[in-house]
This record gives C-alpha cells, structure tokens and sequence, in this order.
C-alpha cells in the first residue's frame, strides 16, 4: 500500500492477522523537537519477554494468509497454522499478530494444545471511524468501521483472559498516528480504545507505530497511556543500503528511548525485503538492493544486536504475503518473508535452527 493509497476503512477494520503496514520515510528528522518528558500510565506494568528464565525478545511478526487466501476471508484452516507453528517454534519464542478475529483464536488454542513454546504480543487491529477532509474536519460518520473496532476490541479482551498462559501484551492499532498512514485516526479514539484493554486485561498494552509518530511532541500524549513503546524503523524504506541499515535501526532506536526517558522500547517491526517494484513509491525510495544475500546479512547483524543490547526485535517477517501489494509479482509488500508463501526457507534461514 502506498503512502497515498485509498484503502477502505471497513476492510481495514476486518484485518486480522498478517496486517503489518508498509513503512514509510517521513519529512521529519530523528532531531525534530527531541526534548525529553518522562511520562507513565498509572499503575505501568513491565513488558518482560522471558518464558522459563529465558529472555525470547529475539522475535517475529506473522502473518499466515496463503497463496489464495486474505483477511476477510478465506482464511488458512487449523491444520495450515498448526504448520505454520511448528515452523515458528524451530526459531522463535515470541510472535506478533495484527488482529484479534479470523484465525486468531485457533492459532491461540492450538499453541496451547500443541504445548508449543510460543507466546504471543496480540495485536487488536483499528481503523479510523470517520471520513475526514485534507485539513481533518470530519465528513461522514462510518458505522461499519465502528462497529468493527468493537468487535476487534471485545475480542482482544476476551481472548488475552483465555490466554493468560499464551498472550503476553496487547497492541491497540498499527501506524494508526504516523502522518502517512493510509489509516490514520485522531489519537483520542486510540486512547479511548487503550484505556478500555488497559482496564479490562492484566497483560502490558501498547501500540504500533512508525518512529516517525514517536519522535514527535504528540507522541507523548499517546506514550502516556501505554505501558510501553512499540515502534517501526525499517532502513530499506528509509533509503538505506546494506551497509548502514544496522547502524541506523540502532541509532533510531536509540533516538526513541532518548525522547521517551523511561520507557521500555520495543523494535516492533524491521526487516530486509527480498524484491522491490522498479516502480512507484519503492522504487523511488528503496535505495539498498533487496534480496535474500542482503536479507540474510541484515537479519544475522540484527540478531546479534538484539540479544546483546536485549532490545526485543520483531523481524518483519516469519512468512511472504502475496496478497499484499498491488498485482506485480516484484511489488515489495509480498517479500518481506524469511520463507516464502509456500513455506520453504529464504536463505537467511535454510537449514537453520537456533536456541532461543
């Protein structure tokens, strides 16, 4: 989806798992506006990645929409995400999901019938509730949307009180503030949906979005109701190459935890695409050379990165989405996989597995 994209706000409601956004460079700098203010929910609980002693913040975003399939249906059956598990589980111990219907309730009961080692940041997907005009005055009330928004929100509830044992944190919506969102809504209808997960589960909630929402002044009005900062930086979108990439996901990370002094920052998404359009938005801002070489390169340093600075990393992401993007078979939103849409391992993973 481009930065300017038309989306419908009812679909984007519906999404469920899978749903992880395109992530675009904004005009603003990692300077702009930087003067720190400390500022905490009452009553913060801690995000705490640990599953029997063991720190599982080396992680990745899923989701599990075959060749056929898409949110809204249909969607893959138990049997594919118990395949999908089994994979995850040679590599990870923490997952992301985007959305609290479609498959999310079997993929939660089958790690807990499967005892598979798996624990899961919930995502409850939001979209906006009104159509607004360029200067932001509301224009049409969009009851499906709102109605949808609930659905995601009681699920989310429902589903982190039956999985206590499974669901670790709640994410409240995704690139929903960033000025490029293609889904952006006023930040007091996120609060407002924050404070009803809040008070209702005893998980950690957070939300999503690019660095280029949270190193602003508005953030803080966000970051004051969340129990921690959950924020994106990819380098490819950011007109990295290879080179710099890790250098500037550490620095912009660094960035985030400087403005916001106190908080526990999540690396909620980054990764290294393995094809790129030679048209559009990608191909006039992707600068590094995409492919599984690069892939593999990055997602090593990143590794290595995370678990020495023990900054929880979801690497976008465990599988490619073909559904994603527009029609080309190269359109980037559909390679972001570390294995392809038919399950068989990119170069970064062939072969591998590793202790968690």
């Amino acid at each position: 989806m481009g930065r300017t994209a038309t989306i419908l706000p009812v679909l984007l409601a519906t999404l469920a798992l899978g749903a992880g956004c395109v992530h675009r460079p904004g005009g603003a700098t990692l300077e702009d506006s930087m003067t720190p203010v400390a500022t905490r929910p009452q009553g913060m609980r801690a995000f705490e990645p640990f599953m029997d002693g063991r720190w599982i913040g080396n992680a990745a975003a899923y989701g599990p929409h075959r060749d056929g399939q898409a949110p809204g249906g249909p969607d893959p059956t138990r049997v594919e995400l118990l395949e999908d598990l089994r994979i995850i589980a040679r590599h990870w111990n923490l997952i992301r999901v985007y959305g609290t219907l479609g498959p999310t309730p079997d993929m939660l009961a089958l790690i807990r019938e499967e005892r598979l080692p798996i624990r899961v940041m919930l995502g409850v997907w939001l979209a906006p509730e009104d159509r607004r005009d360029s200067s932001g005055a509301a224009l049409e009330t969009l009851p499906g949307a709102i109605r949808a928004n609930r659905d995601q929100v009681e699920a989310g509830i429902r589903l982190a009180r039956e999985y206590e044992d499974v669901v670790v944190a709640v994410c409240a919506g995704n690139e929903t503030q960033v000025f490029w969102s293609a889904h952006r809504f006023p930040s007091q209808q996120l609060i407002r949906d924050v404070r009803a997960l809040r008070t209702a589960v005893q998980q950690p909630v957070t939300t999503a979005d690019d660095y280029n929402f949270w190193n602003r002044p508005e953030s803080r009005a966000v970051a004051a109701e969340i129990d921690f900062i959950t924020m994106h930086a990819h380098p490819l979108w950011n007109g990295k190459r290879l080179a710099e990439a890790l250098d500037w996901t550490a620095a912009t990370v660094a960035s985030i935890r400087d403005f916001h002094p106190g908080r526990t920052v999540v690396l909620g998404e980054t990764g290294w695409a393995t094809r790129v359009h030679d048209e559009g938005e990608q191909a006039r801002l992707i600068r590094g050379e995409a492919g599984e070489a690069g892939q593999r390169e990055f997602h090593a340093a990143l590794m290595a990165w995370a678990g020495s600075t023990r900054t929880t990393t979801f690497f976008f992401e465990v599988f490619d989405e073909n559904w994603k993007g527009g029609s080309h078979p190269n359109e980037v939103e559909k390679h972001w996989g570390l294995y392809r849409a038919d399950r068989t391992p990119k170069a970064a993973l062939a072969g591998e597995t590793w202790p968690r």
